[in-house]
């Protein structure tokens, strides 16, 4: 990284970058993008749990409200996204294919090694999965009949489960589509162009397209948050890139508690700077694996909102709830809710709202907050709406 002062970022200017950088910045309407979204993203986090929508598909509607939950699945099945894992299993555009290659290696190793792959089929085994792949078409592990042998642990899940997940890690099968979020699997040469996948990238430009990619999409970091960004960096990758890029521009950010932190940015942090628009004031439900809300000590620092998941906490040990909304208006975060959509009943039911301690709630907050959850219902399909908190 090149010496010099640092650049200093107000606190203000530093929770307007990174909701610029991650599409929260505008209001969530026009004309729907969904691949340029994606790509700005850099990726979406896929995640089983559905209270009012799954996660991927609340994250993508909060940057456009057009957006509606088999649009996804659509781009999967063209091709114009593939599935695998950044810090967790997440989609991402294909053309980013050739610079994740050294995560599938990474990934291969790391399962290789991993406690819960214990019972992963040797080779032999897994070219039979193969064979029944290349032969019958995608399958998903319903399509599979083998037990789990001795003890059955925590975890413990049957061989050919592990060895489709290991061929998945490792690049060799690619999720094709999904039925009721089930995944199927086909031979990766199947999913993935050719083009693409048969790039021959230096690891070293794929460590710095991840490491400028990263900085890009948050508009400054900690090596840090670099490495946490993609996770498909170590972080003495990440410090070895620092050291040996001449470009970055050396920022201090201020917290929300006024402590200053060094970072880093890309050369055109200036002009970002410059540019800024003041956020829209429009109130946002956000979903609890959002990126602006995922990196915890991130949103702590930036907004000085202490949030924490507490679903596999025991019910009565939780401060506020099973699956929390942060909610987002302007650049603040202003408070959180419990909302259930209960589709069967065609409701969604509004069970708490908590204001911030610091934060007024008068009637225009409130009304906003109304307007947001009516378009939840919408966005979910649901034409009644419940407020059990009052």
């Amino acid at each position: 990284m090149a010496d010099g002062s640092a650049l200093r970022i107000s606190n203000r200017q530093a929770r307007a970058l990174w909701l610029a950088a991650q599409g929260l910045s505008g209001p969530p309407t026009g004309h729907l993008d969904l691949q340029s979204i994606i790509s700005r993203l850099g990726f979406v986090q896929l995640d089983t749990i559905q209270v009012v929508s799954r996660a991927h598909h609340h994250i993508l509607w909060s940057r456009n409200q057009h957006y509606r939950e088999p649009m996804l699945d659509e781009l999967l099945r063209r091709r114009d996204v593939f599935e695998h894992f950044t810090h967790d299993a997440s989609v991402l555009p294909m053309e980013f294919l050739p610079m994740w290659q050294r995560q599938f290696d990474r990934k291969a190793r790391q399962m290789g090694d991993a406690s819960w792959f214990k019972g992963l089929p040797d080779e032999a085994g897994r070219a039979e999965i193969r064979a029944r792949i290349a032969k019958e078409g995608a399958l998903s592990t319903h399509a599979f009949d083998t037990k789990i042998e001795g003890q059955r642990k925590m975890w413990a899940r049957p061989p050919h489960k592990v060895g489709l997940d290991y061929m998945w890690y490792a690049g060799e099968l690619a999720t094709c589509h999904r039925e009721n979020f089930t995944k199927f699997y086909d031979l990766a040469e199947r999913v993935f162009p050719d083009h693409l996948r048969n790039q021959d990238m230096a690891d070293a430009d794929q460590v710095d397209w991840l490491n400028r990619g990263a900085l890009d999409r948050m508009g400054f970091g900690t090596i840090g948050d670099i490495k946490r960004f993609w996770d498909a960096v170590a972080t003495h990758e990440v410090r070895d890139w620092v050291d040996t890029t001449t470009d970055l521009v050396a920022v201090e950010i201020q917290g929300s508690d006024g402590a200053l932190k060094a970072a880093m940015a890309l050369p055109d942090i200036e002009q970002r700077l410059a540019s800024l628009a003041t956020p829209t004031s429009r109130l946002r439900i956000l979903n609890p694996f959002d990126p602006v809300i995922r990196d915890r000590a991130r949103l702590e620092f930036l907004f000085g909102f202490e949030y924490r998941i507490e679903m596999f906490v025991p019910a009565a040990k939780r401060k506020w709830g099973y699956y929390i909304y942060p909610i987002l208006e302007g650049d603040r975060l202003v408070g959180r809710c419990e909302i259930k959509a209960e589709r069967a009943k065609g409701r969604l039911v509004v069970k708490k709202l908590w204001p911030e301690s610091h934060v007024k709630w008068p009637p225009a907050r409130q009304a906003k907050f109304e307007a947001e959850v009516d378009r939840m219902a919408r966005f979910v399909g649901v034409a009644n709406i419940v407020r059990e908190d009052g």
